[in-house]
């Protein structure tokens, strides 16, 4: 369960079991307060992730080559 211990500055602290972890407090909803538990779901954009490979590789055979 993930819940927001509290906010500093534009920071939330988040608490996961007897872990806590910082975020930046734009990616959560604008009315999220402190004692919210929140639900996190995270993807892998996999053509983003193809997209920037190329990219990479190109500029590598640019500065190699």
């Amino acid at each position: 369960m993930l819940i927001i211990d509290r906010f500093e500055e534009n920071q939330a602290i988040i608490e996961f079991g007897d872990k806590l972890f910082v975020i930046p407090r734009l990616l959560l909803p604008a009315d999220a307060r402190e004692g919210d538990v929140i639900t996190l779901t995270i993807t892998v954009n996999r053509e983003a992730t193809n997209t920037r490979a190329k990219t990479i590789k190109s500029l590598a055979r640019e500065l190699f080559v």
